[in-house]
C-alpha cells in the first residue's frame, strides 16, 4: 500500500495501480495530517484543531473519533492484511506506523537531500537523476484537494519552497552538463510560474546566453526590473546585476563558467512606487488621505459566461442605492449557484455610480488548487494590499482600521467581499466614509449584518439553456418541450455551477449530442462524477457549504439523502432522523440557512415543507456512504420505510386528509422503489415485504408494471430468506396477477401455481382461494367455463370474510354467469362486489362493479365483442357458434 499527497491525497493498495481516492473533505484532513507526521504521534488537540480551527463543536472529540473509524476502514480496504493495524491509538492521539518509501512526500524528501549532496560535490549527471526523481513525484500542492488548517498550511508552504529549491537546483545540475538549449523552455515556464524569483532568471538569462540569444537574455532582465519596481520598489540583487554586466559585455567565459545564483536577501525598505503607499517614508499612523494617483480599482473581468439575471441585477441595483454609512448589500445563496459571478455583473454595471474605484476581496477558505488561499493575517490586511499598500503595515485593528477609513475618505468606493462566513469577519472591513458601498456574497446570511439582502435561486429555463449554449461551444438544435435541453438542466436543477460543468463535458467530447449526455446524466451513480470529469473543482465547490456545517446539521443533510427526490414533510424527516418533530424542525430549519436544504413556500398538499435540491440529494448519499456508520444508514432506512408504509396505507385507506394522494405516488414513484432497493440491499426483509405490499394498489391502479414487477420480485426473495410463507404465497399470487394483466399467461399460470403450492404449506387460506381464482381467470380467458366453474366454489370458501377476496371470487363468478348462467345471476354476483368495494372503501374497484351491474341491467353497452374483466383490462369476447 502506497499514499499519495504530493498532489490530490491517494491511496493505492498493494493489488492494483488504480489509486483510492477518499469523497469526504474531513476524512481526508485527518489522513492527510497524519501522514504529513507519518511515524509521529499527533495529538487529539492538534487534529481538532486542524479539522475545525478555533471553532470546533462540542461533539468534536466524539466526531474525530468517528472519522479516525472511517480512516481505518480505507486503510483496512485498501490493505485487508495490515492496513486497520497501521493507524495506533496512543496517548496522547494517534499515529499512523508505515514504511517512508510508502508515502511520497518522504520519497521526495528524501531524493531532493540526495540531489542537493551531489549537487555540492560537483557530481552533475547524479544530481539531476535524483532531483529529477524527486520532482516525478509531484503532482500538484500538498494534499491540494484538502481544505488546510494549520499544520498542512505550514507543510504545504515549506514543500512549495523545498519543491522550486530542487526544481533549480536540477536545471542548475542539467546546465553544468551543457543542456542549456533544452532547459529553455522549462525555464520560461518557471519564470513565469514564480515571477519575482530572481534565482530562475538568473539560470534563463545563462541558458539564453550560452545558447547565442544574447539580446532574449537582456530582455528578461530588463522586464524582470521593471516588475520589481512596480511590485516591490527595488532593483534586482547585486549578482543579478553582476551577471546582466557580464552579459552586455561578451563575458565568453559566461559560456562554461558555474552559472551564478543569487542570495535572496529580505527586503526591508520600500521605495517609492507611482500609485502606490511609500510605507517605508510615511507612517501609517501619519497618513491623512489616499497618495494623489492612487488606483482604487481592483476588479477581475466580468465572467464570460454570466447569462440572464436582469431581475435580479434590477433588485441589486436598487439595494445598492443609498446604502447607510457603514451598511453593506448582501447576496446569499448555496454553493454554485452564482453570486460572485452576479457581483462582478453588478459591478461592472454600476462604475458610474462608484467612479473612485471598486475593489474583490476573496474572504472564502479557497479553492483546492490553492488559486485563492485563505490569509492567514486576516482579511483587512488583505484588503490593504489590495488597495495599494506596501510594506509593513500596522499591528492592531483600530489602527487597520484608521487606514482604510483614510484610504477610502471622500471617495465613492464599490467594496465587493465574497465569500463571507460569518459577520464578525466582515464588520472590520465595511468602509466608515460616506459615499462608499460593500457587497457581500455569503451562503448564509451573517446574522444581524443587514436586512437589505437578495437570496439568489436557481436559473429559469431559458437562462439555464444560454448558458449551456455559451459554455458548450457549439450551437444547440431549436428547443422545444422534446428536447434533451430541458432534461439536462432538470438533472442539473437549474445551478449554474452544475449546467456550466455538463456545457463543459459536452465541449470536451465532440462527438457527443444533447441525447449522449442527458443519457449520462440520467445515471443517478454517474453524474456526479460525470460533471466532475470536465470541471474537476465542480465536487469540491458543491461539498464545500457540506464541510463547513457543524457535524449534527452533517448527519442530518446525509440522512435525508434517503428520502426520494421531492418535497417531504417534517414527519418523514423525523422518521429517517430518528428525531421528534419538534427537534426535527429545528434541524431542517438550520439546513435551510446553511443552504443546503430548500424550504417550500407553497407545497403541495401532502404537507411537504422543504426538499433537497436534486444534486444535494446526490452529494447527501455519497457522504452517507463514505462518512455514516453502516448500522446508522440501514435504522435509518428501515425507519423511513416504515413511515411511508404508514403513509401509503393510509392514502389508500382514505384515512389522513394531509397524508399523500395518488398524484403524490406519481411524483415519488421512483423514489419509493428505491427506497425498497435500499432495503433489500441492507438485508431489511420485513420492511422490504411491507413496503412493497402497501405500494401495491397504487402500482395496480396506475399500471406500473415495471415497478411492480422489481418490487415485489425483491419482497418476494425477501419472503423466502426469512422464511414467511404467507407473504411467499401472497407475492407470488401478486406476480401471477401482473403476469396476466401483460397477457403473459404462461407465466401467470406458474405463478399462481406455486402461490397455491405455498398457500397450502403456509397455511394461508385467503391467498389459496386467490390463487385458485387466478386460475379461473386464465381458463375462463381460454373458454374453459367448466374448469374455472369447478375452481371459483372452493375459491368462495378459502377466501372467507376477506373484502378482497370476496370481490375478487364474485368477479370471476359474475364474469362466467355472464357466459352460462345470465344475466340475474351475474347481477347478484357484481352487486356483492359492489358490497365489498364499500367495505374496502375503494373508489376503483367500486366503479367497476357498478360499470358491470349497469351492464347487465343493459344501462349501458360496451363495446361490441369486448368486455372489461378488471378494472381498466378488456378482453376480446371469442365469438360463439
Amino acid at each position: 500500500m502506497r499514499f499519495r499527497v504530493l498532489g490530490p491525497l491517494e491511496i493505492v493498495p498493494s493489488t492494483t495501480t488504480d489509486p483510492i481516492r477518499l469523497r469526504a473533505a474531513k476524512i481526508r484532513v485527518v489522513l492527510a495530517a497524519l501522514l504529513v507526521r507519518a511515524n509521529e504521534i499527533v495529538s487529539v488537540e492538534h487534529l481538532i484543531d486542524e479539522l475545525w480551527g478555533e471553532n470546533p463543536p462540542r461533539t468534536a472529540t466524539t466526531t474525530l473519533q468517528v472519522y479516525i473509524s472511517q480512516v481505518r476502514k480505507l486503510l483496512d480496504t485498501a490493505e485487508p492484511d495490515a492496513g486497520r493495524d497501521a493507524l495506533i491509538t496512543r496517548q496522547p492521539g494517534y499515529m499512523l506506523n508505515i514504511d517512508p518509501a510508502q508515502l511520497d512526500l518522504t520519497v521526495f524528501e528524501e531524493l531532493y537531500q540526495k540531489g542537493q549532496a551531489a549537487l555540492q560535490r560537483g557530481e552533475h549527471a547524479v544530481a539531476a537523476d535524483l532531483l529529477s526523481r524527486a520532482l516525478q513525484l509531484w503532482r500538484a500542492p500538498l494534499a491540494c484537494d484538502t481544505p488546510h488548517g494549520t499544520l498542512l498550511t505550514r507543510t504545504a508552504v515549506r514543500l512549495a519552497e523545498v519543491r522550486a529549491a530542487a526544481l533549480e537546483q536540477r536545471i542548475r545540475a542539467e546546465l553544468e552538463l551543457g543542456h542549456h538549449q533544452r532547459l529553455i523552455g522549462e525555464l520560461h515556464n518557471a519564470v513565469a510560474e514564480m515571477p519575482l524569483r530572481e534565482e530562475f532568471h538568473t539560470l534563463l538569462m545563462t541558458a539564453l546566453y550560452r545558447a547565442g540569444r544574447q539580446v532574449e537574455a537582456l530582455r528578461v532582465f530588463a522586464q524582470l526590473r521593471r516588475d520589481l519596481i512596480s511590485e516591490l520598489g527595488i532593483e534586482p540583487g547585486h549578482q543579478l546585476q553582476e551577471l546582466h554586466r557580464r552579459i552586455l559585455a561578451g563575458d565568453s567565459e559566461l559560456l562554461h563558467a558555474p552559472a551564478a545564483v543569487p542570495v535572496r536577501e529580505p527586503v526591508t525598505v520600500v521605495g517609492t512606487v507611482p500609485g502606490a503607499v511609500a510605507a517605508a517614508a510615511v507612517p501609517h499612523d501619519e497618513l491623512e488621505g489616499p497618495p494623489p494617483g492612487l488606483s482604487l480599482d481592483r476588479m477581475p473581468e466580468r465572467d464570460r459566461l454570466f447569462v440572464g439575471r436582469a431581475d435580479e441585477l434590477d433588485r441589486l441595483s436598487g439595494l445598492l442605492h443609498d446604502v447607510p454609512t457603514g451598511g453593506c448589500v448582501v447576496v446569499a445563496g448555496p454553493a454554485g449557484v452564482g453570486k460572485s459571478a452576479l457581483a462582478l455583473a453588478a459591478a461592472h454595471e454600476l462604475s458610474d455610480r462608484f467612479p473612485d474605484g471598486r475593489i474583490f476581496v476573496e474572504l472564502g477558505r479557497g479553492a483546492p488548487d490553492g488559486t485563492h488561499p485563505a490569509d492567514p493575517a486576516g482579511p483587512l490586511p488583505r484588503l490593504l494590499r489590495q488597495l495599494g499598500v506596501k510594506g509593513p503595515l500596522p499591528s492592531g485593528e483600530e489602527r487597520l482600521r484608521r487606514v482604510l477609513r483614510r484610504l477610502t475618505e471622500n471617495r465613492r468606493v464599490l467594496l465587493i467581499l465574497d465569500g463571507v462566513e460569518d459577520a464578525e469577519r466582515v464588520r472590520p472591513l465595511l468602509p466608515e466614509t460616506p459615499g462608499s458601498t460593500t457587497l457581500v456574497t455569503c451562503r448564509q446570511v451573517p446574522t444581524g449584518l443587514t436586512d437589505r439582502v437578495l437570496e439568489l435561486g436557481m436559473l429559469s429555463h431559458e437562462e439555464a439553456r444560454q448558458l449551456i449554449d455559451a459554455a458548450a461551444g457549439r450551437p444547440l438544435p431549436p428547443c422545444d418541450d422534446r428536447t434533451p435541453v430541458r432534461e439536462i438542466v432538470a438533472l442539473c436543477g437549474g445551478l449554474p455551477l452544475a449546467l456550466r460543468a455538463a456545457a463543459a463535458r459536452l465541449a470536451s467530447r465532440p462527438n457527443w449530442d444533447l441525447e449522449t449526455l442527458a443519457t449520462r446524466l440520467r445515471d443517478e451513480h454517474r453524474r456526479m462524477s460525470e460533471l466532475t470529469l470536465a470541471f474537476p473543482a465542480f465536487r469540491y465547490q458543491l461539498y464545500s457549504g457540506y464541510e463547513q456545517a457543524e457535524p449534527e446539521l452533517q448527519r442530518a443533510f446525509r440522512l435525508l439523502g434517503l428520502i426520494p427526490e421531492g418535497p417531504f414533510g417534517p414527519r418523514t424527516a423525523a422518521a429517517v432522523l430518528g428525531e421528534d418533530v419538534v427537534k426535527t424542525g429545528a434541524l431542517l430549519d438550520d439546513l435551510a440557512r446553511a443552504q443546503l436544504l430548500n424550504p417550500v413556500a407553497d407545497g403541495p398538499e401532502h404537507g411537504g415543507t422543504h426538499r433537497l435540491h436534486p444534486l444535494w440529494r446526490l452529494m447527501a448519499l455519497e457522504c452517507l456512504a463514505a462518512e455514516s456508520p453502516q448500522p446508522e444508514a440501514r435504522e435509518a432506512t428501515s425507519r423511513l420505510a416504515a413511515e411511508f408504509t404508514r403513509q401509503l396505507r393510509e392514502a389508500y385507506d382514505g384515512e389522513g386528509p394531509d397524508g399523500p394522494r395518488p398524484e403524490w405516488f406519481g411524483r415519488c414513484q421512483d423514489g419509493l422503489v428505491d427506497v425498497v432497493r435500499r432495503c433489500h440491499e441492507a438485508g431489511l426483509w420485513e420492511q422490504t415485504i411491507r413496503l412493497s405490499d402497501a405500494m401495491t394498489g397504487f402500482l395496480e391502479a396506475m399500471a406500473s408494471w415495471d415497478a411492480w414487477d422489481v418490487c415485489h420480485t425483491l419482497a418476494l426473495e425477501a419472503a423466502q430468506r426469512q422464511e414467511d410463507l404467507a407473504a411467499e404465497a401472497r407475492l407470488l399470487r401478486s406476480l401471477g396477477d401482473l403476469a396476466w394483466q401483460r397477457q403473459r399467461l404462461t407465466t401467470a399460470g406458474e405463478f399462481y401455481e406455486r402461490a397455491l403450492l405455498t398457500a397450502d404449506a403456509a397455511p394461508a387460506a385467503v391467498e389459496r382461494g386467490r390463487a385458485l381464482v387466478g386460475l379461473a381467470d386464465l381458463h375462463l380467458d381460454a373458454g374453459g367455463l367448466e374448469e374455472a366453474a369447478a375452481l371459483l366454489s372452493p375459491a368462495l370458501e378459502a377466501v372467507g370474510d376477506d373484502p378482497r377476496g370476496r370481490y375478487e371470487t364474485h368477479r370471476v363468478l359474475g364474469l362466467l354467469a355472464l357466459e352460462n348462467s345470465g344475466p340475474e345471476t351475474a347481477a347478484a354476483h357484481f352487486g356483492d362486489c359492489l358490497e365489498e368495494a364499500a367495505a374496502l372503501r375503494d373508489p376503483c374497484l367500486e366503479s367497476y362493479a357498478q360499470r358491470l351491474l349497469d351492464r347487465v341491467r343493459g344501462n349501458v353497452h360496451p363495446p361490441e365483442g369486448w368486455s372489461e374483466v378488471r378494472p381498466g383490462v378488456w378482453r376480446l369476447v371469442p365469438c360463439s357458434g
